[in-house]
């Protein structure tokens, strides 16, 4: 499904270049539940942003689904746009305060792009069916994200995410910005979401105990490089790298598998 090949991103020039990301090779196979972990600056969020195309490569390249990604005009990367979705970490900061929740969830659908891929839709349709998918009320559509609590609120980027049907889902954090008694709620959620839509999930944590509920191989970043990848229960029993080991001690109680 995506395939990355040598993705290298350098910011800034002379004294001030910073390498965020080196070398990396990647592939991420069709219904896959992939953990993204590290530290804060281990290359995470530049990873996932360079594969959905929303930053671009100083070198490597991106392919998903057998088509080249890297170096396409934003025109012709319709398919990469419908098909791929993001749920960000803040809903606070990703939700437009000034549109109703019917607005935010149909706002994908209003994209060319994405039109020409899905082909008639009826929005208000579609508004109901993910608004009962994520748990929430459909009588509630025309309210606005500040009546709606934290863990609904990413309730509603959830939803808006899944409107243009896509068959990956990049998770970038999500729950990182919630109650701890709605975490679980959410992750319990997305899992459940995953499987009803048969999705390709990317989960970015820097939490391994999330990563251990919903996916079902991680990758583990250091530096801006993969240093592991293995089955997710491979990696909580038997970690090869002395970073990883510290990342699982770092747990409160852990105890291994």
């Amino acid at each position: 499904m995506f395939a990355a090949v040598g993705l290298t991103r350098v910011f800034g020039r002379g004294a001030g270049r910073v390498l965020a990301l080196e070398g990396v090779d990647l592939t991420v196979r069709r219904g896959e539940r992939l953990g993204v972990v590290g530290e804060s600056g281990s290359g995470k969020s530049t990873l996932i942003r360079l594969l959905a195309a929303l930053d671009t490569p100083t070198a490597g390249s991106v392919s998903f689904e057998g088509q080249p990604v890297t170096g396409r005009p934003e025109r012709e990367l319709g398919f990469l746009r419908r098909r791929v979705q993001i749920v960000f970490q803040d809903p606070r900061a990703s939700l437009d305060p000034r549109m109703k929740v019917r607005r935010i969830i149909t706002e994908p659908l209003r994209s060319p792009m994405i039109r020409a891929e899905l082909g008639d839709l009826d929005p208000d349709a579609r508004v109901r069916e993910l608004m009962e998918a994520v748990g929430l009320d459909y009588a509630d559509a025309d309210r606005y994200p500040h009546e709606f609590s934290g863990g609904q609120r990413q309730r509603i980027a959830i939803a808006r995410a899944l409107a243009p049907k896509p068959h990956v889902l990049i998770a970038d954090e999500p729950v990182s910005a919630l109650d701890v008694s709605v975490r679980a709620q959410v992750l319990n959620l997305l899992d459940d979401l995953v499987d009803r839509f048969g999705l390709t999930m990317i989960f970015v944590s820097h939490d391994l105990r999330v990563v251990r509920h919903v996916c079902s191989r991680a990758i583990v970043m250091r530096q801006g490089r993969i240093v592991e990848s293995a089955p997710t229960a491979s990696l909580f029993s038997d970690p090869q790298t002395d970073y990883t080991r510290a990342l699982l001690a770092a747990i409160p109680a852990f105890r291994g598998a």
